[in-house]
Order: structure tokens, then C-alpha cells, then sequence
């Protein structure tokens, strides 16, 4: 995870001094994994900030007597908002830079959650937490990660990938003991403050050390082979972020990837983080058992993360994904049989395992992504995450429709588990973007009427017989017959 960041012409020119400053160099981390870090701490800040609504609702609820529907309200607008606000947020960090719009939604955060502490009606609960502090937690969700990511690296993407994903649930383990003992021990104000000052004590941080671009502070990208310039602003964020929309919808990967994804956030924040309790508890088990083992969950959830990434920088992401959606599927059709009023070790292997695959799914979505739309992945990671966002609110309102209908969640587990494995397949038929040519192949196909191979656009290979520019197809990576290599190159073709 080093690499040299120093000049080859200030080294010594012979003796141990040489040596000394070529294993000086070689250890010196690149300044990459410093941004890395900068942003594995402000999304653990981001995921802290979305907690603290859900441990509101029933002060506020006695407090002023505000409805729980009205409190969730705020609440849905703010999950809304993280993904909506997504795709728009990584164009902003193309046309202004990551570390002005990033300290801009930290600002907004401490601005909304300090508000909360004079409000007095419910549509001002709306207007902070469910829009600032929606807004700004949008702002640097994985969409910031995925920019981060394509900037800084060009190897070990995967594993970066996987780590920026992993501190959205490192965010909710670190916060939410500690606000919840807040909330409890000294009333939701002193709560409110305390995400207010987090937010803002991270600003000075990304200030500094949060830099837009390896460019700006003269370096490759991690990995890279030669130096990368920073490309010029990118104007209208708004309309760029629409365009790529619009532009992508015309693709099929984009509706698979956002349908998997869909799927992904369906059976996560829509139905275990939503629903295991009370369906825990419907059959017997004390509900802070339950909520104990959804902490579990998000233990494992780290580590399976992080692995994620490290297999997607080694196998095929969509291999990856198609084993991911399918065990958990395979899991979640047992487990109504699972749900008993004690916790015993088959229920834990589940919590662990589920943990384990509970958003490994980001990694090889954001490979994916980054396959098919390259420079404008990071935006089109944002419109998936939104359909993320919207597979949850969707299974979070018809579990409870479902429950109310039929009086028990297994059917809920079993439409799920239907789902997933959907998923599967949707992410096996996922289309291989075509390799571009490389150029001394193309300045042939280009100059030359001798033979030239080039893809074709269904993604083969197209070889041009000389002289008459007349393409007849061939398998990419097949090798000619051997008679064809015994007859020589095609008359006419340049020698």
C-alpha cells in the first residue's frame, strides 16, 4: 500500500545514502491512503448523523405530542434525500472540487442539527432533519466514495471501495451506543448538539488534507503508470447529473445494476433492518435480543465489506454478485424457521452470515459501474444508489402491509428470498463492455489496408481483409486455423 512519492533526481547518486533514501521511499505511504482515511471518516460521520433520528421519536413523540407517522415522516424525507441527493452531489464535486462540497454538507448538517434544539412545530422537524441534514448526509454518501476512489486510484479500487463502505455501518457501531446513552441519560438535545459539533469538527480535516485531485499536490493516482492532469470543472452539475440519467437509461446494465440494487437495499434497510424485531419479537424474543443481534449484524457487516473488495480486485464482479444475492436468498428462506423465542446457535450462524453479505454487494456494483460508464460512474453509482434507497421504502411499507394482511412476516421472507434470487440471475446476464482498441491497432485499422483487429460494436472482433474493407467477424482471442496460417497473409494485405 506504498508506492515511491518522491523525485528520482534528489536521490543520492551511489553508497548507503542510496540505499538509505530508495528504502525511505519505498515505505513512505502515498498520499492517497490519507484521503482514503480523511473519507473513511467523514462517512462514518454521515452514517452517525443519519442515525440519530430513529432514537428521537419517542422523546419527541412525548415531548410534543407529534404523531409517530409525523416524526417519520422526517425521517423518510431524509432517507429519500441520502440517495436523490447522490448523483447530483458527485457532479457538484466535478464542476467545485470533493473538498468544497464536502465541507459545504458538513456545514449544512451542524446548521440542521443544531436548529432542532429551538423548534417548536413539526414541519420544522421536516425542514431540519428531514432536509438539511438529508441533504448534507447525501452529500457524502457512497457516491463521494466512488469519486474518491476513480480519482486517487487505479489499483486496489476494489479493496478502497470496500473500506469507504464499510465506514457507513463502522459509523452506526462508534455513534449509536453513545447517542442512544445520551438521548437516554441527559434528553435528545444534548444528542442534537453533539452531532451538530461532530460535524463540524470534521470540517478543518477535510480542509486540509481532503485534496480534489493527485494532481493538485503533483502525484500519480495510486498505481498509476504515468502522471494523470486534473481535467478542467465540469459546468451545470445539475444538468450533467440528468444527462448521465438520461443517457444511461438507454443502456441495459444501468436497469440491471439498479434493479439488483434495488433488491440489495430491499432486503436489507427495507425488511431485516426494518422488520426483524418486531418479527423477532411476534415470536417471543425480548426486543432488546433482537436489537442486540442486529448490532451483530453490523459487526460482520465491516468485515464482510472490506473482503468484498478484496475478491472484487480478484474475480468477476458479476460472479461475485450473483453468489451473494443467491446465498442470501438461500438464508432468508429459512429463516422463519430460525425465529424462536430464544437466541440459539442456528439464528447466530444467520446473523453472522447475513452480516457478512449485507452490502458486499457495493464493491462489484461500483466495478461494474465503473466497466460500463468510466468517467461518469460515479454519477451513475449515484442514480443506483437511489434505486437502493427506494427498493428499501418500498419493502419497509409493504412488510407492514403484509404483516397487518396476513398476520405474521413469512410470507415478507419468502417474496424476499424470491427476490434475491432474481437478483442472481439479473447480475449474470450483465453485458461485458467491449475492451477499446489499442491505439497502434487502431492507427493500422486506420492507415493501413493491410489486416487489423478491432472490436466490433456487439463487443467481438471484426478483422478487415485487405484491400477491399470488407469486415467478416471473428471470436475475439480465437486463433486462425492452421491452413489459413500456412496460405500466408491475404493477397494484398501490407507486408
Amino acid at each position: 500500500m506504498t508506492q515511491t512519492t518522491g523525485t528520482e533526481n534528489t536521490a543520492p547518486t551511489s553508497g548507503p545514502d542510496r540505499t538509505r533514501a530508495r528504502r525511505g521511499r519505498l515505505t513512505t505511504p502515498h498520499r492517497a491512503w490519507f484521503v482514503a482515511a480523511v473519507t473513511f471518516v467523514t462517512i462514518i460521520g454521515a452514517a452517525a448523523f443519519r442515525s440519530l433520528p430513529g432514537l428521537l421519536i419517542d422523546p419527541l413523540h412525548q415531548e410534543y405530542g407529534w404523531s409517530r407517522g409525523t416524526i417519520g415522516a422526517a425521517v423518510s424525507v431524509n432517507l429519500a434525500l441520502y440517495g436523490l441527493t447522490a448523483p447530483f452531489a458527485a457532479a457538484l464535486m466535478d464542476r467545485f472540487g470533493i473538498r468544497r462540497v464536502v465541507a459545504v454538507a458538513l456545514t449544512v448538517i451542524a446548521a440542521g442539527a443544531g436548529a432542532t434544539v429551538w423548534m417548536t412545530s413539526a414541519w420544522q422537524l421536516m425542514l431540519c432533519w428531514g432536509l438539511l441534514v438529508g441533504l448534507g448526509s447525501g452529500s457524502m454518501a457512497l457516491a463521494f466514495a466512488a469519486t474518491v476512489t476513480n480519482r486517487w486510484f487505479t489499483e486496489r479500487r476494489g479493496l478502497v471501495s470496500g473500506i469507504l463502505t464499510a465506514a457507513s455501518a463502522s459509523g452506526q457501531l462508534i455513534f449509536l451506543p453513545l447517542l442512544s446513552w445520551i438521548v437516554e441519560t441527559h434528553h435528545w438535545r444534548p444528542a442534537a448538539v453533539t452531532v451538530a459539533l461532530a460535524a463540524l469538527a470534521v470540517v478543518p480535516f477535510v480542509w486540509l488534507l481532503l485534496h480534489d485531485h493527485p494532481a493538485d499536490v503533483g502525484l500519480k493516482p495510486y498505481g498509476a503508470k504515468e502522471f494523470v492532469a486534473k481535467p478542467a470543472p465540469v459546468p451545470g452539475a445539475a444538468r450533467r447529473a440528468v444527462a448521465v440519467l438520461f443517457s444511461a437509461l438507454r443502456t441495459g446494465p444501468f436497469w440491471l445494476l439498479a434493479g439488483t440494487f434495488a433488491i440489495c437495499g430491499a432486503s436489507t434497510n427495507g425488511l431485516i433492518q426494518t422488520h426483524f424485531v418486531p418479527a423477532a419479537h411476534d415470536h417471543g424474543m425480548p426486543l432488546t435480543a433482537a436489537a442486540s443481534l442486529l448490532a451483530v449484524i453490523g459487526v460482520f457487516d465491516v468485515i464482510g465489506t472490506i473482503a468484498s473488495g478484496w475478491f472484487t480486485d480478484r474475480f468477476e464482479p458479476r460472479r461475485l454478485l450473483a453468489v451473494y444475492y443467491a446465498l442470501r436468498g438461500v438464508s432468508l428462506l429459512f429463516l422463519p424457521i430460525l425465529l424462536a423465542p430464544a437466541v440459539h446457535p442456528p439464528m447466530i450462524f444467520f446473523i453472522v452470515f447475513y452480516g457478512l453479505d449485507w452490502v458486499a454487494t457495493v464493491p462489484p456494483t461500483l466495478a461494474l459501474c465503473r466497466e460500463q460508464y468510466g468517467d461518469d460512474s460515479a454519477i451513475v453509482f449515484g442514480w443506483v444508489l437511489a434505486s437502493h434507497q427506494v427498493g428499501a421504502a418500498l419493502v419497509a411499507f409493504l412488510g407492514g402491509v403484509a404483516r397487518d394482511a396476513f398476520g405474521s412476516y413469512d410470507v415478507v421472507w419468502y417474496a424476499s428470498g424470491a427476490l434475491c434470487a432474481a437478483a442472481a440471475l439479473m447480475a449474470l446476464v450483465i453485458r461485458r463492455r467491449p475492451a477499446a482498441p489499442a491505439p497502434g491497432l487502431a492507427a493500422a485499422a486506420q492507415g493501413s489496408p493491410g489486416a487489423a483487429a478491432g472490436p466490433s460494436p456487439g463487443g467481438g472482433a471484426v478483422r478487415v481483409s485487405g484491400g477491399s474493407g470488407t469486415p467478416s467477424p471473428r471470436a475475439p482471442g480465437r486463433r486462425p486455423s492452421r491452413s489459413a496460417a500456412r496460405r500466408g497473409p491475404a493477397r494484398g494485405a501490407s507486408r
